[in-house]
Protein backbone atom coordinates (compact mmCIF):
# COMPACT_ATOMS: atom_id res chain seq x y z
CA UNK A 1 0.00 0.00 0.00
CA UNK A 2 0.98 3.51 -1.03
CA UNK A 3 2.08 5.84 1.96
CA UNK A 4 -0.21 8.79 1.90
CA UNK A 5 1.56 12.05 2.26
CA UNK A 6 0.69 14.29 5.35
CA UNK A 7 0.41 17.88 4.75
CA UNK A 8 0.26 20.47 7.47
CA UNK A 9 -1.13 23.64 6.13
CA UNK A 10 -0.30 26.83 8.06
CA UNK A 11 -2.39 30.25 7.10
CA UNK A 12 -4.29 32.83 9.44
CA UNK A 13 -6.24 32.82 6.81
CA UNK A 14 -9.65 29.99 6.34
CA UNK A 15 -10.31 31.21 3.02
CA UNK A 16 -6.88 30.48 1.84
CA UNK A 17 -6.61 26.93 3.59
CA UNK A 18 -9.30 26.07 2.29
CA UNK A 19 -8.42 26.75 -0.90
CA UNK A 20 -5.47 24.35 -0.64
CA UNK A 21 -6.84 21.59 1.23
CA UNK A 22 -9.09 21.82 -1.47
CA UNK A 23 -6.45 21.54 -4.54
CA UNK A 24 -4.43 18.62 -1.98
CA UNK A 25 -7.39 16.27 -1.13
CA UNK A 26 -8.13 16.07 -4.55
CA UNK A 27 -4.26 14.65 -4.95
CA UNK A 28 -4.97 12.24 -2.16
CA UNK A 29 -2.91 13.90 0.19
CA UNK A 30 -3.89 13.51 4.26
CA UNK A 31 -4.52 17.48 5.32
CA UNK A 32 -3.81 19.17 8.52
CA UNK A 33 -4.16 22.56 9.15
CA UNK A 34 -3.10 25.09 11.67
CA UNK A 35 -4.29 29.11 11.93
CA UNK A 36 -1.14 30.30 13.69
CA UNK A 37 2.87 29.89 14.07
CA UNK A 38 2.61 28.08 18.15
CA UNK A 39 0.04 25.69 16.83
CA UNK A 40 2.17 25.02 13.91
CA UNK A 41 5.47 24.73 15.59
CA UNK A 42 3.91 22.44 18.09
CA UNK A 43 1.90 20.11 15.29
CA UNK A 44 5.36 20.06 13.63
CA UNK A 45 6.89 18.91 16.40
CA UNK A 46 4.79 16.14 17.33
CA UNK A 47 3.80 14.74 13.83
CA UNK A 48 6.47 13.39 11.05
CA UNK A 49 5.18 15.70 8.38
CA UNK A 50 6.07 15.05 4.73
CA UNK A 51 5.86 18.65 3.77
CA UNK A 52 4.61 21.55 5.69
CA UNK A 53 3.00 24.50 3.47
CA UNK A 54 3.94 27.73 5.48
CA UNK A 55 2.56 31.52 5.73
CA UNK A 56 4.88 34.04 5.68
CA UNK A 57 3.26 36.68 7.17
CA UNK A 58 0.81 35.86 10.55
CA UNK A 59 0.11 37.53 13.30
CA UNK A 60 2.32 36.86 16.57
CA UNK A 61 4.44 33.97 15.72
CA UNK A 62 5.32 34.41 11.85
CA UNK A 63 6.45 31.81 9.39
CA UNK A 64 10.19 32.82 9.95
CA UNK A 65 10.35 32.31 13.75
CA UNK A 66 8.27 29.18 13.12
CA UNK A 67 11.09 28.01 10.47
CA UNK A 68 13.45 28.95 12.74
CA UNK A 69 12.64 26.94 15.58
CA UNK A 70 11.51 24.17 13.94
CA UNK A 71 14.73 23.59 11.96
CA UNK A 72 16.30 23.18 15.41
CA UNK A 73 15.13 19.73 15.54
CA UNK A 74 13.76 18.56 12.14
CA UNK A 75 14.20 18.68 8.49
CA UNK A 76 10.93 18.30 7.50
CA UNK A 77 10.30 19.81 3.96
CA UNK A 78 8.80 23.28 4.44
CA UNK A 79 7.29 25.66 0.99
CA UNK A 80 6.81 29.08 2.60
CA UNK A 81 3.37 30.78 1.09
CA UNK A 82 4.53 34.28 0.51
CA UNK A 83 2.89 37.40 -1.36
CA UNK A 84 4.35 38.77 -4.36
CA UNK A 85 6.51 42.05 -2.69
CA UNK A 86 7.76 40.22 0.14
CA UNK A 87 11.25 39.65 -1.60
CA UNK A 88 13.50 40.47 1.47
CA UNK A 89 11.40 38.01 3.42
CA UNK A 90 11.74 34.91 1.12
CA UNK A 91 15.66 35.85 0.69
CA UNK A 92 15.56 35.85 4.72
CA UNK A 93 13.27 32.33 4.48
CA UNK A 94 16.10 30.47 2.15
CA UNK A 95 18.90 31.90 4.52
CA UNK A 96 16.35 30.35 7.57
CA UNK A 97 15.66 26.71 5.36
CA UNK A 98 12.87 26.52 3.64
CA UNK A 99 12.98 24.04 0.54
CA UNK A 100 10.67 26.67 -1.62
CA UNK A 101 8.12 29.41 -1.62
CA UNK A 102 4.41 29.55 -3.82
CA UNK A 103 3.59 33.24 -4.34
CA UNK A 104 0.24 34.29 -3.39
CA UNK A 105 -2.50 34.68 -5.24
CA UNK A 106 -1.02 30.98 -6.44
CA UNK A 107 -2.60 28.67 -9.35
CA UNK A 108 -3.78 25.31 -8.53
CA UNK A 109 -1.19 23.91 -10.90
CA UNK A 110 1.46 25.86 -9.39
CA UNK A 111 0.76 24.55 -5.96
CA UNK A 112 0.48 20.89 -7.03
CA UNK A 113 2.98 21.04 -8.92
CA UNK A 114 5.71 22.06 -6.82
CA UNK A 115 3.89 19.94 -3.95
CA UNK A 116 4.51 17.19 -6.15
CA UNK A 117 8.24 18.39 -7.02
CA UNK A 118 9.00 18.69 -3.27
CA UNK A 119 7.55 15.04 -2.24
CA UNK A 120 9.20 13.68 -5.14
CA UNK A 121 12.44 14.62 -4.24
CA UNK A 122 12.04 13.78 -0.39
CA UNK A 123 10.15 10.40 -1.12
CA UNK A 124 11.95 7.95 1.34
CA UNK A 125 10.71 4.91 -1.01
CA UNK A 126 12.02 6.69 -4.06
CA UNK A 127 14.97 5.61 -2.59
CA UNK A 128 14.37 2.09 -1.41
CA UNK A 129 13.33 0.94 -4.75
CA UNK A 130 16.13 0.63 -6.47
CA UNK A 131 17.81 -2.40 -7.54
CA UNK A 132 21.96 -0.83 -6.77
CA UNK A 133 23.72 -1.08 -3.84
CA UNK A 134 27.22 -0.37 -3.76
CA UNK A 135 27.01 3.12 -6.57
CA UNK A 136 24.28 4.41 -4.01
CA UNK A 137 27.07 5.43 -1.68
CA UNK A 138 29.37 8.51 -2.23
CA UNK A 139 32.39 7.70 -0.26
CA UNK A 140 35.00 10.77 0.50
CA UNK A 141 37.48 10.87 3.23
CA UNK A 142 35.32 13.44 5.56
CA UNK A 143 32.09 12.60 3.55
CA UNK A 144 29.55 9.76 2.86
CA UNK A 145 26.05 9.77 1.42
CA UNK A 146 24.25 7.20 1.21
CA UNK A 147 21.47 7.85 -0.97
CA UNK A 148 19.05 4.46 -0.51
CA UNK A 149 19.35 5.79 3.54
CA UNK A 150 18.81 9.27 2.25
CA UNK A 151 21.49 9.67 5.08
CA UNK A 152 24.89 12.05 4.91
CA UNK A 153 27.77 11.75 7.39
CA UNK A 154 30.67 13.37 8.41
CA UNK A 155 33.56 11.83 9.76
CA UNK A 156 31.14 9.29 10.97
CA UNK A 157 28.65 11.62 12.49
CA UNK A 158 25.39 12.24 10.78
CA UNK A 159 24.19 15.55 9.38
CA UNK A 160 20.68 16.53 9.70
CA UNK A 161 19.97 18.12 6.16
CA UNK A 162 17.11 19.51 4.68
CA UNK A 163 15.74 17.99 1.82
CA UNK A 164 16.88 20.39 -0.49
CA UNK A 165 20.29 20.95 1.58
CA UNK A 166 20.43 16.97 0.55
CA UNK A 167 19.60 16.70 -3.09
CA UNK A 168 22.40 19.86 -3.07
CA UNK A 169 25.43 17.98 -1.57
CA UNK A 170 23.86 14.45 -3.62
CA UNK A 171 24.42 16.78 -6.58
CA UNK A 172 27.45 17.77 -6.67
CA UNK A 173 29.28 15.18 -5.06
CA UNK A 174 27.83 13.25 -8.05
CA UNK A 175 30.24 14.66 -10.19
CA UNK A 176 33.12 15.51 -8.28
CA UNK A 177 35.34 18.25 -9.47
CA UNK A 178 32.69 19.48 -12.22
CA UNK A 179 32.09 23.42 -11.92
CA UNK A 180 27.58 24.23 -11.97
CA UNK A 181 26.35 27.21 -12.85
CA UNK A 182 23.84 28.39 -10.70
CA UNK A 183 20.76 28.26 -13.42
CA UNK A 184 22.12 24.37 -14.02
CA UNK A 185 21.65 24.23 -9.98
CA UNK A 186 18.47 25.80 -10.11
CA UNK A 187 17.05 24.43 -13.29
CA UNK A 188 18.41 20.48 -11.75
CA UNK A 189 17.88 20.06 -8.06
CA UNK A 190 15.01 22.54 -8.03
CA UNK A 191 13.90 21.15 -11.16
CA UNK A 192 11.95 23.71 -12.94
CA UNK A 193 13.28 27.54 -13.60
CA UNK A 194 12.98 29.25 -10.53
CA UNK A 195 12.14 32.70 -11.42
CA UNK A 196 15.58 33.23 -12.15
CA UNK A 197 16.26 34.23 -8.26
CA UNK A 198 19.86 32.96 -7.98
CA UNK A 199 20.62 33.69 -4.49
CA UNK A 200 18.18 30.38 -3.66
CA UNK A 201 21.59 28.72 -4.78
CA UNK A 202 24.04 30.82 -2.73
CA UNK A 203 21.97 30.34 0.32
CA UNK A 204 21.49 27.13 0.37
CA UNK A 205 25.10 26.58 -0.27
CA UNK A 206 25.78 28.82 2.56
CA UNK A 207 23.90 26.51 4.71
CA UNK A 208 25.18 23.13 3.92
CA UNK A 209 28.89 24.48 4.45
CA UNK A 210 28.12 25.79 8.14
CA UNK A 211 26.39 22.44 8.61
CA UNK A 212 29.42 20.59 7.03
CA UNK A 213 32.30 23.46 9.09
CA UNK A 214 30.27 21.85 12.49
CA UNK A 215 31.85 18.93 11.88
CA UNK A 216 34.58 19.25 9.50
CA UNK A 217 36.11 21.84 8.23
CA UNK A 218 37.40 20.02 5.65
CA UNK A 219 34.56 18.82 4.56
CA UNK A 220 32.83 22.15 4.29
CA UNK A 221 35.87 23.43 2.15
CA UNK A 222 34.75 20.19 -0.34
CA UNK A 223 32.15 22.43 -1.52
CA UNK A 224 34.31 24.89 -3.54
CA UNK A 225 33.49 28.56 -5.08
CA UNK A 226 34.46 28.82 -8.52
CA UNK A 227 33.93 32.98 -8.71
CA UNK A 228 32.19 34.20 -11.79
CA UNK A 229 30.41 30.55 -12.64
CA UNK A 230 28.89 28.69 -9.69
CA UNK A 231 29.94 25.76 -8.01
CA UNK A 232 31.91 22.46 -7.11
CA UNK A 233 32.47 19.17 -4.90
CA UNK A 234 36.38 19.18 -4.57
CA UNK A 235 37.12 15.66 -4.61
CA UNK A 236 40.22 15.86 -2.17
CA UNK A 237 41.05 11.74 -1.34
CA UNK A 238 38.20 10.12 -2.89
CA UNK A 239 37.91 6.77 -0.47
CA UNK A 240 37.48 3.36 -2.30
Amino acid sequence: MDHQSKILVVDDEERIRRLLRMYLEREDYEIHEAENGEDALQMAEEVDYDLILLDLMMPGMDGIEVLKALRKTKATPVAILTAKGEEAERVQGFEEGTDDYIVKPFSPREVILRVKALLRRTSSTKYLQTDTQAKNILSFKHVTIDHDAHRVTVDDEEVMLTPKEYELLHYLASSPDKVFSREKLLKDVWEYEFFGDLRTVDTHVKRLREKLNSISEEAGDMITTVWGIGYKFENNQKQQ
